[in-house]
C-alpha cells in the first residue's frame, strides 16, 4: 500500500489513545508464559506483540516470527529453558541477515543447546529447551540491550537466578532498567551495581498480580514531530502516559523543548504544545539510550529547516534496516545533504524541501511514521505505508482524525 500525503494543516485542539508499549507487552507477556498467574492490561495490538502472543502459545515445531525483532531475541532465552522442547526458530530473510550470536554464545555459556540451521551466528535457530542450572554468564553489553533483558526476563525462573557481568558501555540503559523494575513489581529480588546485574530465582513463586501497560512512547515521538511542525498553539492529547515513565523514549518530552513543543502530564494523559518557533541554529542529541527516535528527531529538523548533529546511533544499523543509510537516501531526495559515520548521522545547510517526494520505507516501519509530519510541509508519497502495523496499526487513520489528507496512491 503506498500512500499520498498532501500539505495539509492539522486540528488545532486533538485527542489520541496510542496503544500500549511493545517493549513493555513482548516483556510482560513473556515473564507471563513463565508464570501464568500474571494478568496484563493494555496489551499492544502492534504486529510485535501478536507474533510474540502467538509463539508463546504455539506448540508447534516452527515458529516464525517473521520481521519481529524483540520477539526473536525474547524467544531465543525462553524457548532454550523450555526443558524436553525442540523448536525451531525462524524469521523473514531481514531477520535471518540480523545477529544473534551475542545472546546465543551468552545462553551456551549457561549450558542451552541452541545451533545455527543456516548461518553461524544468524536465524534460523534449532533450540533444544533444557534445565539450565548455570548462574554466571557475561555479556557485550555494546550491542543491543534485548539481550540483555533477554537473559534478564528467563532469570527468575532458572534454579540458581543469574548473575550477569556486562563487557563495555552500556546500551540503552532504560530499556535494562524497564526489565528489571517489571521484575521487582513481580516481587522478584534485582540488583545493578557498576557492571554486575544479579536476578534471584523466584523460590516462592510470583503472587497474582495485574500489570498496565503504558502506551508507546516511541509512537508518541510522530505527533512530537506533528505539533513541532505546526503552528504556535497547536495542542495534541495523548493517553495513557506516565510522568515517571520506564520507557526511555519518554526523554522526548526533553528533548522537544527545544523545538518550542511544551509536554503536560494531567489524568494518565500528556498534552503536547506549540508554544513557541524553534530558535536553534542546531540539535545535538546524544541518543544511546533512546536511538529509535532518532529518525524523527531527524526529519523534525529536516522539516524546520534546523541543522542537526544526532549521535550514540551504532545499534541503527542493524535494525529492519540500516536506519542511518535509509535515512541519509530519503532525506537527501528532499534537497538536504546529510553525513553519516558509523553512530552519527548530520544534517547540514538544511534546504526548503522539495515537493513530490516518494519516500522508500524499505520494510520498516519507523521510517514511514518518521516521515508522515512533513505532511504539514509538503506533498510526499510514502511507500509500503502498512509497514506501520508492525508497531502501531492505527496510524494513518489517526493522522486523519487530527487533520492529515491522505489518499491511497
Amino acid at each position: 500500500m503506498n500512500l499520498k500525503l498532501y500539505k495539509s494543516s492539522i486540528n488545532r485542539y486533538s485527542a489520541l489513545t496510542i496503544t500500549g508499549s511493545k517493549s513493555e507487552s513482548n516483556r510482560l507477556l513473556l515473564l507471563q508464559a513463565l508464570f501464568p498467574i500474571i494478568g496484563i492490561q493494555n496489551i499492544s495490538n502492534a504486529d510485535d506483540a501478536v507474533l510474540m502472543q502467538n509463539a508463546l502459545n504455539s506448540d508447534s515445531y516452527t515458529l516464525d516470527i517473521h520481521h519481529a525483532g524483540t520477539a526473536m531475541r525474547f524467544l531465543t532465552a525462553y524457548l532454550s529453558t523450555q526443558d524436553g522442547r525442540e523448536v525451531t526458530l525462524t524469521g523473514s530473510s531481514r531477520m535471518q541477515e540480523r545477529p544473534i550470536k551475542v545472546l546465543v554464545d551468552a545462553l551456551r555459556q549457561l549450558g542451552a543447546d541452541i545451533r545455527y540451521k543456516t548461518n553461524d551466528g544468524f536465524p534460523p535457530l534449532l533450540i533444544k529447551g533444557k534445565a539450565i542450572t548455570k548462574h554466571k554468564v557475561s555479556i557485550k553489553a555494546t550491542v543491543s540491550s534485548q539481550y540483555i533483558s533477554a537473559l534478564l526476563l528467563i532469570a527468575p525462573s532458572l534454579k540458581n537466578g543469574l548473575e550477569l557481568t556486562l563487557e563495555g558501555e552500556i546500551t540503552s540503559i532504560p530499556y535494562i532498567k524497564m526489565t528489571l523494575s517489571l521484575l521487582n513489581q513481580l516481587g522478584v529480588k534485582t540488583t545493578f551495581e557498576h557492571n554486575i546485574i544479579t536476578v534471584e530465582h523466584a523460590k516462592s513463586g510470583i503472587s497474582p498480580i495485574t500489570l498496565t501497560v503504558e502506551s508507546d512512547w516511541s509512537s508518541a515521538s510522530y505527533f512530537y514531530s506533528i505539533v513541532a511542525l505546526s503552528e504556535i498553539g497547536t495542542e495534541i492529547t495523548l493517553s495513557s502516559y506516565k510522568k515517571k515513565s520506564l520507557q526511555g523514549d519518554s526523554v522526548l518530552a526533553t528533548i522537544y523543548k527545544d523545538f518550542g513543543v511544551e509536554t503536560v502530564f494531567k489524568d494518565n494523559s500528556i498534552i503536547i504544545s506549540k508554544i513557541a518557533n524553534c530558535t536553534e541554529n542546531i540539535i545535538n542529541c546524544n541518543l544511546i539510550k533512546a536511538p529509535d527516535i532518532a529518525q524523527t528527531i531527524a526529519v523534525t529538523c529536516l522539516g524546520l529547516g534546523v541543522n542537526c548533529h544526532l549521535e550514540g546511533l551504532h545499534t541503527l544499523k542493524i535494525k529492519e534496516t540500516d536506519r542511518l543509510l535509509a535515512l541519509k537516501n530519503e532525506i537527501e531526495k528532499f534537497g538536504t545533504p546529510v553525513t553519516i559515520s558509523e553512530d552519527s548521522l548530520t544534517l547540514n545547510n538544511v534546504e526548503k524541501l522539495k515537493d513530490n517526494i516518494i519516500v522508500e520505507t524499505y520494510k520498516d516501519h519507523r521510517m514511514a511514521m518518521a516521515f508522515a509530519p512533513l505532511g504539514l510541509k509538503t506533498n510526499l508519497t510514502i511507500n509500503q505505508a502498512d509497514v506501520v502495523s508492525k508497531s502501531y496499526p492505527d496510524f494513518w487513520k489517526d493522522l486523519v482524525q487530527i487533520g492529515f489528507i491522505i489518499d491511497e496512491n
